[in-house]
């Protein structure tokens, strides 16, 4: 089975180089032509380069089709403007990888306001601007592919990244709503969690384990979940050749009857409500409100049929 992007329009954001690169350079050997997006900046969001350019010019010399892009993601006109760019020069867009990113580690302690909200701008917001730039184009044709990118940080934590982390989470739950409310559209939304050497992680990494950790071994998982046969709403772990999936799982709720609906009852029963024994992957957040009522009902044998959380 070969995968083909012929046809298809993509953008990628932050494909100035690392992992956006070489999603590009896939993407347009695949048949796509591609939206390279890329600021410029350093890894903290200053500064500025022409490496978009560089890009397009490497997809155009393989043969390929591309077009450079310079827009913030935190602007929300220039998202609109680079779509709208896009469809005028090959009439849709169909895929949107969110890559773009920046980081200012710190403990949480010394980290400025401005440096927390600046990280979850640019990852979080930057990401919902784009994607709601391409959303309503992508609901027309009946078609599209997003691509969230979030971080081991943000499902597991990590420290000195509080703001990055909580970027991150919430790129996985902006996945699990988009995702729902696309479904009907043909629109299909993941989350990847990469782990690259990149020039944003080239100090946390010895020098060895970064040549492994090189960006080409994201690209399998990452195209994948832009395909036309693409899941909807997985999380995917990657990086160097190492492949596996997440989940935000929860288990069988314990339901407390009045008598022990008290600080003390849920502490005696805490064991029972942290049991991991019984862990399952809610397809929507409706699904807390049913286990809940699930639990009343196996107590009490009454009780509504459904809720809504």
């Amino acid at each position: 089975m070969s995968i083909s992007f012929k046809d298809k329009v993509a953008i990628v954001t932050g494909a100035g180089g690392g992992l956006g690169k070489e999603y590009a350079l896939e993407l347009a050997r695949r048949g796509a032509k591609v939206v390279v997006n890329d600021l410029g900046g350093s890894r903290d969001g200053t500064g500025s380069s022409d490496a978009a350019a560089q890009v397009v010019e490497e997809i155009e010399k393989a043969g390929g089709e591309a077009m450079a892009n310079g827009g913030s993601v935190t602007e929300f006109d220039q998202m609109e403007k680079m779509v709208a760019d896009a469809k005028q020069k090959w009439g849709g867009v169909h895929i949107l990888i969110n890559n773009a990113g920046v980081l200012r580690d710190k403990s949480f302690a010394k980290m400025s306001p401005e440096d927390f909200e600046f990280v979850v701008k640019v990852h979080l917001t930057g990401s919902a601007f784009a994607t709601k730039a391409v959303w309503e184009t992508m609901r027309e044709q009946a078609y599209g592919r997003i691509l969230m990118t979030a971080s081991s940080t943000g499902l597991f934590g990590n420290f000195g990244q509080a703001n990055y982390g909580a970027a991150k989470l919430g790129l996985a739950g902006l996945t699990k709503t988009l995702y729902l409310e696309g479904a009907k559209y043909n629109i299909k939304v993941n989350t990847l969690s990469p782990v690259a050497g990149t020039r944003m992680t080239q100090d946390l990494f010895p020098e060895e384990a970064f040549k492994l950790f090189d960006p080409v071994n994201v690209v399998p998982a990452a195209l994948f979940l832009v395909s036309e046969d693409s899941p909807s709403n997985a999380i995917v772990g990657a990086g160097a050749g190492g492949f596996h999936s997440s989940w935000t799982v929860m288990n069988d709720a314990v339901w407390l009857p009045d008598g022990e609906r008290t600080v003390e009852g849920f502490a005696e029963n805490w064991d029972k409500i942290s049991d991991f024994s019984n862990l399952k992957a809610p397809k929507s957040g409706n699904e807390q409100s049913g286990a809940i009522l699930t639990a009343m009902q196996k107590v009490t044998g009454t009780g509504p049929d459904s809720a809504r959380g």
